[in-house]
């Protein structure tokens, strides 16, 4: 692990401009993105959270440099508890699961919805739970299982949530009649 990078990791905020220079950092010098991605989805790691937030950025982008490291991001969804890194794992997930170049894997599909019904379970969080809703709604058009189980989620608790979380839900009522 090249330290200098890792530092610049560390030092990084939520700003906007912080996590651009990060990424296009990346993009200047892809053969970071395998560390990158090693902090990210390793949930010990006290800054896996702000290399999550860098790798949603090099996704919603040039997703297909992600590509190689698709199957380690799907083995570690189940470890992510973090609010801040499930706002941009889920964003990702969302990525992945529109993109039209890349296809994934049954399994990779399955861990995706376990984890995505997880977090909408133990989340209150709007951002989260929207990227999350989103991706499990177009997964369920292929596994119909998924939207009746999105839609038993959705409306539990449903008038305790916060207005952000009851516009996303109401959305994806909206899609699943």
């Amino acid at each position: 692990m090249n330290v200098d990078f890792y530092q610049q990791i560390a030092q990084s905020t939520a700003h906007r401009k912080c996590r651009d220079d990060n990424k296009d950092f990346i993009f200047a010098h892809p053969t970071y993105l395998k560390e990158l991605t090693e902090i990210a989805f390793n949930t010990k790691d006290k800054n896996h959270h702000k290399a999550c937030w860098i790798l949603e950025l090099v996704c919603e982008e040039r997703l297909e440099l992600f590509n190689p490291f698709i199957d380690g991001y799907c083995n570690s969804l189940a470890q992510q508890h973090s609010d801040s890194a499930i706002r941009s794992i889920s964003k990702i997930g969302l990525f992945l699961v529109k993109s039209k170049k890349i296809q994934l894997t049954e399994q990779q599909e399955e861990k995706l919805i376990e984890s995505g019904l997880d977090w909408l379970i133990q989340t209150d969080k709007a951002a989260n739970a929207a990227y999350t809703m989103r991706f499990l709604y177009l997964l369920g058009k292929k596994y119909s299982w998924v939207n009746n189980e999105l839609k038993a989620l959705l409306l539990r608790d449903f008038s305790n949530q916060t207005p952000g979380y009851r516009f996303a839900v109401k959305d994806i009522l909206k899609r699943l009649k």
